[in-house]
């Protein structure tokens, strides 16, 4: 008998020791989605699921109890209206969300890590909705893309034969008015790094890169935002988190010319101190600060939860290989350029970390289409540079230091439609002819139309290869 009650006794005490304790709640609300954060005291099972008139979604954790203050959580800005909490069949929790938007719920949970212990995430995504603001559908944008070529081939081809009725067969054709530029802004998506549940590194101070980069992130579009003929697109705009593969499909979305992602470099001692550029190395990393911070980062994944791959399924094994060499050395070269002019800038405003580009396997940078950087704008891990990192004048020049970068290159290479090509070309137009490039059209053959060498129409528009865009205006020199 007493063996017995030992044993019930035993097992009470077993009962409660395993039971999760809800510590804390937080929310996190984003364009897109919002982030529920449940932090336990140990490991716990939840299942959740959704009910209907009116629109609830109840989470259930089992053998839990709360401790936290459900009213103290702010749910401005999100899908949920308002928040309840009661026990469940004796020994777990019940949380019951009532939500204003329809939503689109997943959870998962995570381990321990150096900043939180257990957690339960549910992420309710808004359907259709986007982490930006005022989105382009990107097949939309494409389909009015393919009209308005189709439109202007056909009207060329229209002149073409016309024109080339009228002349006698051995007569070269001759150089071709330019259409009108559309003249459009270049896109600059300006990506704050981390978020949300992810705060990045951490000062001495308590400083949190999160918020430093979002500070600096928010002046940097302001910047590009200010400059005539350039838009920035922020990625993350508040305190949410967005999966390192989003980022970029974000980027993509808004047909960006260009994407930079924010970071605050840390290490292990508080000596290090000064700005670093990066750009994307398919080899992986130039050097062994640079793998673990490329590690570090790319495991902020981990931290969110998300598992997302890049596709491209629907090519065969030697396409897929073909396009991503072709578009990621493409990218990779204008990405390393443009860094050199950053870098360039960085140094004028705070001492550098290293005197040249590095190359390290960031995911963040990990688009074959779009030449990126990843900036780290100093070391928080120094008290100095901690310090700096939260002065709203330093975060100005270094935003202006990272956009008068950016805009020197694209000064030198605009891209074929932008307005900055329209103002280089428009300068150029009393020297000479223009011809604006066409689909089969190649450098030597533009060449020989014309009449000039290869090399003097090189020089007269700033090629450094033989590599042109359809749509490109080049300047045809004097023969």
């Amino acid at each position: 008998m007493a063996l017995s009650v030992v044993a019930i006794i035993s097992a009470g005490l077993w009962t409660s020791l395993q039971a999760a304790t809800v510590e804390g709640m937080r929310l996190w609300a984003a364009p897109d989605h919002a982030r529920l954060v449940f932090d336990l005291s140990g490991a716990t099972s939840a299942d959740v699921f959704s009910l209907d008139n009116p629109a609830r979604l109840v989470i259930d954790l089992e053998n839990s109890q709360l401790e936290a203050d459900p009213d103290s959580l702010s749910l401005e800005d999100s899908a949920i209206s308002a928040l309840r909490t009661g026990t469940r069949e004796g020994n777990g929790l019940r949380v019951v969300l009532e939500l204003n938007r329809d939503v689109e719920p997943r959870h998962f949970t995570l381990a321990p890590n150096d900043q939180y212990g257990h957690r339960l995430v549910v992420d309710l995504e808004y359907p259709g909705e986007s982490a930006v603001e005022n989105p382009i559908d990107p097949i939309e944008a494409m389909i009015r893309d393919q009209e308005m070529e189709a439109q202007r081939a056909s009207a060329e081809t229209q002149v073409g034969d016309s024109q080339q009725a009228s002349l006698p067969a051995d007569e070269p054709r001759a150089a071709e008015e330019a259409k009108p530029h559309p003249k459009r802004d270049i896109i600059i998506a300006v990506d704050a790094g981390h978020g949300g549940e992810d705060p990045g590194a951490i000062g001495p101070s308590g400083t949190r890169e999160k918020d430093v980069v979002l500070d600096i992130s928010q002046r940097l579009a302001d910047t590009i935002n200010a400059a005539e003929g350039f838009k920035a697109v922020l990625i993350r705009d508040g305190d949410y988190y967005l999966g390192l593969r989003q980022r970029t499909q974000l980027a993509r979305e808004q047909k960006a010319d260009f994407f930079v992602s924010i970071h605050a470099d840390a290490f292990n001692s508080p000596r290090p101190q000064g700005s670093s550029v990066y750009a994307l190395s398919q080899r992986g990393a130039t050097s062994e600060t640079a793998q673990w911070l490329a590690d570090s980062e790319n495991r902020s994944d981990l931290i969110g939860g998300v598992d997302g791959n890049l596709s491209l399924r629907d090519k065969d094994q030697v396409l897929r290989g073909v396009l991503l060499d072709l578009t990621m050395t493409a990218t990779l070269n204008d990405s390393l350029s443009i860094g050199g002019q950053v870098l360039d800038q960085l140094g004028r405003v705070n001492r550098l970390h290293k005197s040249r580009v590095e190359q390290a396997g960031f995911m963040v940078l990990k688009s074959p289409d779009i030449p990126s950087l990843l900036i780290e704008t100093g070391f928080i891990s120094n008290p100095d540079e901690e310090r700096r990192l939260r002065d709203p004048v330093h975060q100005q020049q270094v935003a202006e230091a990272v956009f008068s970068g950016l805009k020197s290159h694209f000064e030198r290479y605009p891209p074929p439609a932008s307005l900055l090509a329209w103002q280089r070309d428009n300068q150029r137009r009393p020297s000479g002819d223009e011809y604006r490039i066409q689909s089969g059209d190649t450098l030597s053959a533009i060449a020989v139309r014309h009449g000039v060498p290869v090399n003097q129409l090189k020089q007269a528009n700033d090629l450094n290869g033989d590599v042109i865009r359809v749509g490109q205006v080049l300047r045809i020199p004097s023969s």
